[in-house]
């Protein structure tokens, strides 16, 4: 037994007792690979123009308060990433000799020790040149003609200290804060990496396992979905679910019951347990009052009411709030939207699907020949998207080929 082996029977072991009656077979570990933004897979950067200006050294502060009583604060915050001062010798090469060859002036200003500053003003299209001139000229040791120049710099923050040293050689001074402003920060993906790697094989297991049941029954697609709940490092399972999409009107058309796929059966089965504990608590009873239910939301495979059976472990909380999905395909863009919706806390999946998929970010139908009526388009990203009002870290999870695949065409909506 190699020492994987060992740490996913460690893992099975910590787990409670209806977690290991429902493993069935082994269990393969996996490896969790972040998924990308949308902002992380365009453009290295996007560049804007800024003013900047150089004083004399004693000349500076001043120049700076003047600036501020003039100039709205979203002007003076525009470019946090760019340093506001910067000596003639940290310039880059190319302003440096852009400069020194204006006049006998500039040459003189970068040549020694230089009793020179240069200060960036601000974005060049929210100023009035002319404003900003009268401005400096009234600060002492700054009269005379003004110098003033419009640079192109990166208009967001750098992500990693190698691009700022970067965009330091290539525009001006740039600061590395440790931060990405395009996605999650590097070190709570790391830290909740950590978190979930542990047992995160369990519960993609248990998610192609209630696929494959699903399937093998003429339900719905060999798609499964695994809802758990994580607090101060216990985790307990909250649903188990199949595709269900064939299961009231058999394989006739394309698509099916669109509110019974896997991932919208298991947020479902989520709402209808808390709907049970509340309904316990102000001792109301409740019957279904349609005739076909469209979501699927009770269990129909034995795994899947085991689970169900069990007391939400939260049964206060908002829906999904906080809660990890594990997933045998990326979801389509309707449960993707569901799944933000149900205020998810982690999405973990094993299978893109790279023309239906809604939450990678890479062009979907890149290297995959589109099937008649599928459209490929640009990925959605839907897991980190600033005009949404949820994110979330996804990953997709990798194994080393014993669990095996769960073969879905391209073109099926997960």
């Amino acid at each position: 037994m190699d020492e994987d082996d060992r740490f996913i029977k460690r893992s099975l072991a910590a787990q409670d007792a209806i977690v290991r009656e429902l493993v069935e077979g082994d269990i393969e570990h996996g490896v969790l690979i972040p998924l990308k933004t949308t902002l992380e897979l365009r453009d290295d950067y996007q560049t804007g123009r800024v003013l900047i200006t150089r004083t004399p050294t004693k000349a500076a502060n001043p120049a700076i308060m003047m600036l501020r009583s003039l100039l709205p604060d979203e002007i003076i915050k525009g470019v946090p990433h760019l340093r506001r001062c910067a000596k003639p010798s940290d310039l880059p090469a190319h302003l440096k000799a852009q400069f020194m060859n204006e006049s006998a002036q500039s040459r003189q200003i970068h040549t020694g020790k230089s009793n020179w500053i240069y200060i960036i003003i601000g974005p060049e299209n929210m100023l009035d040149r002319d404003e900003v001139i009268r401005a400096l000229s009234s600060v002492e040791g700054m009269e005379g003609e003004v110098f003033l120049r419009s640079i192109p710099v990166p208009m967001v923050s750098p992500t990693s200290q190698v691009q700022a040293a970067m965009w330091s050689q290539h525009f001006w001074p740039a600061l590395y804060r440790k931060n990405n402003p395009l996605g999650p920060h590097p070190s709570m993906i790391a830290r909740q990496t950590d978190e979930i790697a542990d047992d995160a094989s369990i519960w993609m297991a248990l998610a192609h396992q209630v696929a494959r049941q699903s399937h093998h029954k003429g339900y719905g697609e060999p798609i499964g979905a695994c809802i758990i709940q994580r607090d101060e490092g216990r985790t307990t399972i909250v649903a188990l679910a199949g595709d269900a999409r064939w299961q009231h009107q058999g394989k006739v058309g394309c698509t099916g019951n669109p509110m019974a796929h896997a991932a919208m059966r298991a947020i479902s089965i989520v709402a209808q347990k808390l709907v049970r504990a509340e309904n316990r608590k102000t001792q109301t009873k409740q019957s279904p009052i349609l005739e076909f239910e469209a979501f699927q939301d009770s269990p129909i495979l034995e795994d899947e009411r085991k689970v169900f059976d069990m007391e939400h472990p939260n049964p206060d909380g908002y829906l999904c709030h906080g809660l990890e999905m594990y997933l045998t395909h990326e979801p389509c863009v309707m449960c993707s939207m569901a799944i933000l919706h149900s205020r998810m806390g982690k999405v973990v999946f094993r299978h893109r699907m790279p023309l239906t998929g809604g939450l990678c970010a890479e062009d979907r139908g890149r290297g995959h020949p589109s099937p008649k009526g599928a459209d490929g388009g640009r990925g959605l990203g839907l897991f980190w998207r600033r005009e949404l009002n949820w994110s979330m870290v996804a990953w997709e999870w990798e194994s080393s080929g014993c669990l095996k695949p769960l073969k879905v065409d391209l073109s099926v909506h997960a």
